[in-house]
């Protein structure tokens, strides 16, 4: 049990590091968010969360 958390952690921060490296604060900030509202089960805030992470995707000129 203590591995397979290791390895989650690992991949979170993975992810985190790349999202940062992509998409800046703002790619941050919508991963926050997505994460809070999966966790809380708020529609609202994983909405939110997933249209900004949408909106950095399909932005011209990365």
């Amino acid at each position: 049990m203590p591995l397979f958390a290791l390895v989650i952690a690992t991949f979170g921060l993975g992810l985190e590091q790349l999202v940062q490296w992509r998409f800046g604060p703002m790619g941050i900030v919508a991963l926050i968010l997505l994460s809070i509202g999966i966790k809380a089960k708020n529609p609202t805030c994983t909405g939110i969360g997933a249209v900004v992470l949408a909106l950095l995707v399909m932005q011209p000129g990365l």
